[in-house]
C-alpha cells in the first residue's frame, strides 16, 4: 500500500523560509518522478515542482528562484525548500508521484501539510 506522509508546514512571516518533507513507502521510490503540489483557498491543486528519477527538476513560474526540490532515494524522501515566502504561497502542500511532462499526479494523496504565510 502506497503511503505518502508530508511534514514541515507551519505559519511563517512573508520573506521567511520553510522546508517540507515527504516520506514515501510502498513504492519503488527511486523509479518515480516525484512532485510537490499545492492547493490554496478556493483554488485548484497545482504542480509546484517536480524531480525525476535522474534528478532533473522543473518549477512553476510562480516559485522559480525561490523554491528548490530535492530527493534522497536512500531515505525514500522528497523535500521542498521554500525561501522568500509570499502570502500567495499559502496552501496545503502535497507530494505525489507524477508524470514529468504533464505534471499529472499518479496515485492517491497523503494528508498534506498546511503552509500559511502571514504577518
Amino acid at each position: 500500500q502506497v503511503q505518502l506522509v508530508e511534514s514541515g508546514g507551519g505559519l511563517v512571516q512573508p520573506g521567511g523560509s520553510l522546508r517540507l518533507s515527504c516520506a514515501a513507502s510502498g513504492i519503488i521510490f527511486s523509479a518515480y518522478t516525484m512532485g510537490w503540489y499545492r492547493q490554496g483557498p478556493g483554488k485548484q491543486r497545482e504542480l509546484v515542482a517536480a524531480v525525476t528519477s535522474g534528478y532533473t527538476t522543473k518549477y512553476a513560474d510562480s516559485v522559480k528562484g525561490r523554491f528548490t526540490i530535492s530527493r534522497d532515494n536512500a531515505k525514500n524522501t522528497v523535500y521542498l525548500q521554500m525561501n522568500s515566502l509570499k502570502p500567495e504561497d499559502t496552501a496545503v502542500y502535497y507530494c505525489n508521484r507524477g508524470e514529468y511532462a504533464t505534471g499529472r499526479p499518479l496515485g492517491s494523496w497523503g494528508q498534506g501539510t498546511q503552509v500559511t504565510v502571514s504577518s
